[in-house]
């Protein structure tokens, strides 16, 4: 079984490699985006007996910094 997590910044905190993001694709002329948030996304192949609980571990002790970071996790069959 596979599973996707999807890391994002909290809201307010500070985002820099967003910030870069957004500087260089005003610089290369795309005008008509108001704001970047990067995040990152992990898969995981996991064996399928492997629960929702023990995936809510994995990323809340290493995956994510739930201080800063929110995340959500995706079960792709």
């Amino acid at each position: 079984m596979k599973a996707r997590i999807f890391v994002t910044l909290k809201p307010g905190v500070l985002d820099p490699q967003g910030k870069a993001i957004h500087h260089a694709l005003a610089g290369l002329g795309f005008d008509g985006v108001n704001d970047v948030r990067a995040g990152k996304v992990i898969e995981l192949d996991l064996a399928d007996d492997t629960g929702d609980a023990a995936i809510d571990e994995m990323c809340r002790k290493l995956l994510a910094n739930t201080v800063i970071e929110n995340y959500r996790i995706e079960r792709l069959g």
